[in-house]
């Protein structure tokens, strides 16, 4: 195997694209200066569109569960009550924000593999009218679902008038979002995953509602505050001393997927999400999740006969090949690949290839081909382009 070479398949960080990697390489700028006003100016309506919002999209510096925790702090106040849906390992983190600022925090757990049902949220708000906001993820790193966050926040609004708040951190970027037409009030995602970039920026978007019940937050935080990237942007500007290199990737991303086309970028992670369980459909390996409750951006699968660990060794010593684990009780029951950000159907083909010859080093009987056939099958039944 080359030292060098790795294959990156994991729910993120994903790869970078060389253009990216160029640009971020570009040397340093004041952070006050005109230039990067100039950048901050260039990348907010691109942001805009991929939230679906005509409100602007706080860009800070960190990691995407400072994104949630910043949801938390600017939203409630300690002993408010909320509503967390877990589906997974990541509405469980909200959980654990909330408890940290003392928020009154009700869970609704779901079966991890299972996307939520709005009318069970529904009924839960319904039955508890003091919720002021209702905490889901849109795609469930973990379990590699996607939950029907639209209908959510239908559901919800009908019967209260709490705020919908969203974790998009595994999907925004390579699926559609439309905070706006669907009623979202916070959404939030990262910049290692569908945004091909480190880690390092988080994405915040706020709606008009969520901005009043912010303004009327006597505690906000202080680096989390909203407000303070709000009236900042305003201005071309960041509150605090912002990650330029990581600036100046996010500006040439947002030129790869104008290029591309947002449509685009959703039909290619969609197919990509068909190829990859059409092919592990063929081999016989079970998935942890059905198709209607899907993600475009992570398929989760549950080997029952041979075992999930040993087999991510093997593709990691023969391929550099990285798939993710399970995480919390799925820990060595599952394995997830990822398919997001630069990614491509020829990418998923070689994966598989590669994931054939693992299963054989493990002891599973398949037929080599099999699933990288029933992939390419996919492909050509639905090509890629919109």
């Amino acid at each position: 195997m080359l030292q060098d070479q790795q294959f990156l398949r994991i729910p993120g960080p994903s790869p970078i694209p060389p253009s990216v990697q160029r640009a971020m390489s570009q040397p340093m700028l004041g952070h006050r200066g005109k230039e990067v006003s100039a950048i901050v100016k260039s990348i907010k309506p691109g942001l805009q569109q991929i939230f679906g919002t005509t409100q602007d999209v706080a860009v800070i510096t960190g990691s995407g569960t400072a994104g949630l925790e910043a949801a938390v702090v600017n939203i409630v106040q300690p002993g408010d009550e909320v509503l967390v849906v877990v589906t997974g390992a990541f509405g469980d983190r909200f959980t654990k924000i909330c408890n940290a600022y003392n928020i009154k925090a009700h869970r609704l757990d779901v079966e991890w593999g299972q996307a939520l049902q709005p009318e069970d949220v529904q009924q839960f708000v319904q039955a508890n009218p003091a919720i002021k906001a209702v905490f889901s993820t849109y795609c469930e790193t973990s379990t590699g679902i996607l939950n029907p966050i639209h209908e959510l926040a239908t559901a919800v609004r009908a019967v209260s008038d709490a705020l919908i708040v969203v974790d998009g951190v595994s999907c925004v970027g390579g699926v559609q979002t439309e905070m706006d037409a669907w009623g979202i009030d916070i959404m939030v995602t990262g910049s290692q995953k569908a945004f091909m970039l480190p880690a390092g920026l988080t994405f915040v978007g706020a709606s008009e509602r969520a901005w009043t019940v912010i303004e009327s937050n006597t505690q906000r935080g202080f680096y989390l505050d909203l407000t303070k990237y709000r009236d900042n942007l305003q201005n071309d500007a960041t509150p605090f001393t912002p990650a330029v290199s990581l600036l100046f990737g996010l500006q040439q991303v947002l030129e790869l997927i104008a290029a591309e086309g947002l449509k685009q970028v959703y039909a290619r992670h969609t197919l990509m999400m068909n190829m990859t369980r059409a092919a592990f459909k063929a081999l016989d390996i079970p998935l942890l999740t059905t198709d209607a409750d899907a993600s475009p951006t992570v398929t989760a699968v549950q080997p029952k006969d041979f075992d999930a660990e040993a087999f991510r060794k093997v593709i990691k010593k023969e391929f550099g090949l990285t798939v993710a684990g399970g995480q919390q009780h799925l820990s060595g029951k599952i394995f997830r690949v990822g398919h997001m950000g630069y990614c491509s159907p020829a990418d998923v083909l070689q994966t598989i290839s590669m994931i054939e010859i693992g299963l054989l080093k493990v002891g599973k009987q398949i037929t080599l081909g099999t699933g990288v056939a029933a992939a390419q099958q996919i492909y050509v039944n639905e090509g890629v382009l919109v």
